[in-house]
């Protein structure tokens, strides 16, 4: 026979299995929730969050007569989320802001022609490049500012984001530094021709795309410069890798399947920037 004092002991014993049963369970779905990983929650809002300048020709700018966003990367990104099945919602930021919301979550992907660099991916994942290009240099018409080679610019005004790869290239070569937080290229191609500032490094297929947009301005693509193959990716966090794996699935099919091409096509004159260039480096 059990006694009354053996009864309440075996009570207190039952309970207490039955609040760690319970206690487990709660535990249980509380490491449920914590395994929720980046891309389960863009999935369930259903959203890529993008960043983007809006200023930048012919990757990401405002159509002059509707005024919507496009330009390759921002179209590229619109085809991504739809073979993704979600929505983009883009916000239009300055380049180095757009890193800076990347690295903090706030942001999902960068599109702006960011260029893979060993620096760049030790701090991010590079989805498949999508762009190939390489370096050239935009000068004045008339007297080509005065320059022949890289070599020539000390003492030459160079404009362009601080932290980008053509300024830090401009540096190395002596150039005196002139930045712009976020401006159109209409301003930075409009500096040079007036003489405010001497040469704009970057991108061969973007300053191609600016100065023809352009053609009452004193401007032109510099014939001898070319310099620095570069690739071009979207930037997401260190940390998302199976948003970016995902990333990567949807772009490699959209480039065997020729949809970046005719993208390309559309932003860059016909040209197909998923194709590395041929150039001899001067």
């Amino acid at each position: 026979m059990y006694t009354y004092s053996t009864k309440r002991n075996l009570f207190f014993a039952a309970s207490a299995i039955a609040v760690a049963m319970l206690t487990g369970c709660g535990n249980d779905e509380t490491q449920t929730e914590e395994k929720k990983t980046a891309w389960d929650e863009i999935q369930e809002q259903g959203t890529l969050t993008v960043a983007t300048s809006g200023t930048l020709l012919a990757t990401s700018f405002h159509d002059a007569e509707t005024d919507e966003l496009t330009g390759f990367e921002v179209e590229v990104v619109r085809e991504l989320g739809e073979r993704l099945d979600l929505d983009i919602e883009f916000t239009e930021i300055g380049f180095d802001e757009m890193l800076t919301s990347v690295n903090t979550g706030q942001i999902d992907i960068a599109a702006n022609d960011i260029e893979i660099t060993e620096d760049r991916a030790e701090e991010f994942i590079f989805s498949t490049p999508i762009k190939h290009s390489y370096g050239t240099a935009v000068v004045r018409k008339d007297d080509l500012s005065g320059i022949a080679s890289l070599e020539d610019l000390p003492g030459k005004k160079a404009a362009g984001a601080s932290t980008s790869i053509y300024m830090e290239i401009a540096r190395e070569y002596g150039a005196e530094e002139v930045t712009y937080d976020n401006a159109t290229n209409e301003v930075y191609l409009r500096d040079v021709s007036i003489g405010r500032t001497d040469v704009i490094l970057n991108d061969y297929y973007l300053s191609t795309f600016g100065v023809a947009a352009f053609p009452d301005l004193n401007i032109t693509i510099h014939p001898d410069i070319k310099y620095a193959p570069s690739e071009v990716g979207l930037v997401m966090n260190k940390d998302n890798t199976e948003l970016a794996d995902n990333v990567n699935k949807a772009l490699e099919e959209m480039l065997a399947d020729g949809t970046i091409t005719e993208i390309s096509a559309e932003f860059f004159g016909g040209a197909d920037v998923s194709v590395k260039p041929d150039i001899e480096e001067n």
